[in-house]
């Protein structure tokens, strides 16, 4: 069901005190009218979907946090992976200059990294495609002494933009970014980079559920990462042991439950030696990422593991400081527990938390619409708002 005005009014009223705007201040910013504005927050208009996204902007988040069922989202990223496919056509020929200063780039580059980890998808979406030719044209042409450092930009680049794609199905384009992905961290001669660029190609491995190989790529990341000496080299290897335990829970083997256990300890090593959650070469690790991979190997394992993947949920809680894609994938990871356990309601009410927390990843999620789809085949209670939510994410 659409959001009504005065609920689409009150939800940027209630995001605009939380940055601590005034009605004002907010009015400026997104180039509209203050009685406008004072209208759309009492619910007496509707703001058309330009100035959805320009509230959007200035409240720095995604639209879809705003309206729910907002399409704006996916028609900017379904415009934008032709784009992509364009500007990564010739990565390897160099193209001229880039348009932006080296500052420039780097300061785009990590804000698109955040816009990542927060599952802002439609902000990717509008500058990604610029961002990674100017990361190609850069690499091309900085000079030797800054050549590491331009590799590394193209690498992060690559990887944001590889986040929309493989999130929309376009596997193909998500391979080739991958490839990118990989080219830019040779060149940029940094172990760590490398064992980032592992964890991330472990998606092609998913997409074609060649678990077994994708397993043996982490091991082999492992064997070459750098020895654990400091908090970033310990994350790095911490994550690659964690998306191994997940991978290793699908490969189907009789040993996939200890094998998947054995990652997880070295994982739990390396979060206790990192000391806390953080964001380490655009990858959340710490303790809380890895009792979160918990709930992930435990639904890997399959439907005979449920009791796993509830009883690390009964005693935890994704912390709100997690970035808002990983949240939103353990709610999702635990509704589908949840949904085979029989908690249909527990299950549903996961599945509306994963949507709070990122509205767009929720959408797209596969399980989060076999989930909802299961629901409202055998749900009975609640009917109609489950089947609002089932409509929302597309399982009708």
């Amino acid at each position: 069901m659409p959001d009504s005005p005065r609920e689409l009014g009150a939800r940027i009223a209630a995001r605009r005190r939380a940055r601590r705007l005034s009605q004002p201040e907010l009015a400026t910013a997104a180039h509209v009218s203050l009685s406008m504005l004072r209208k759309i927050e009492r619910g007496d208009r509707s703001p058309s979907d330009a100035t959805l996204e320009a509230f959007a902007a200035v409240l720095d988040v995604d639209a879809t946090q705003l309206r729910t069922g907002y399409l704006g989202t996916e028609r900017r990223v379904h415009a934008a992976l032709p784009e992509l496919s364009a500007v990564i056509a010739g990565y390897d020929i160099p193209q001229g200059h880039p348009n932006r200063h080296p500052d420039e780039l780097a300061d785009a580059v990590s804000t698109a990294v955040q816009w990542r980890l927060g599952a802002q998808y439609g902000r990717i979406a509008a500058t990604i495609p610029s961002v990674l030719a100017d990361a190609i044209r850069y690499v091309h042409t900085a000079p030797a002494a800054d050549h590491p450092a331009a590799a590394r930009l193209l690498a992060s680049a690559a990887r944001t933009a590889d986040a929309i794609a493989f999130k929309y199905g376009a596997n193909d384009l998500s391979g080739r970014l991958i490839d990118l992905m990989r080219w830019a961290s040779d060149r940029s001669a940094d172990p760590l980079v490398q064992a980032v660029t592992a964890y991330v190609r472990t998606e092609t491995f998913f997409a074609a559920r060649a678990h077994t190989v994708g397993l043996a790529a982490l091991e082999h990341a492992l064997d070459t990462a750098p020895a654990p000496t400091g908090r970033t080299e310990a994350a790095a290897r911490g994550a690659l042991h964690m998306r191994a335990a997940v991978i290793a829970g699908r490969t189907g083997d009789a040993g996939a439950a200890d094998t998947a256990d054995h990652h997880l300890q070295h994982a739990h090593t390396y979060a206790a030696q990192v000391g806390h959650e953080g964001t380490y070469l655009g990858t959340a690790f710490g303790p809380d990422s890895v009792r979160a991979h918990e709930v992930s190997v435990a639904i890997s394992l399959g439907p005979e593991h449920v009791d796993r993947a509830l009883r690390v949920a009964h005693g935890w809680k994704p912390p709100a400081s997690m970035p808002a894609e990983r949240r939103s994938g353990v709610y999702i990871d635990l509704a589908r527990a949840q949904h085979w356990a029989g908690l249909h309601r527990d299950a549903f009410e996961s599945l509306k938390v994963a949507r709070a927390a990122a509205p767009q990843h929720t959408r797209e999620h596969p399980w989060a619409r076999e989930v909802a789809a299961g629901l409202r085949r055998h749900h009975r209670a609640d009917a109609e708002s489950l089947t609002h939510f089932a409509e929302w994410i597309g399982a009708v």
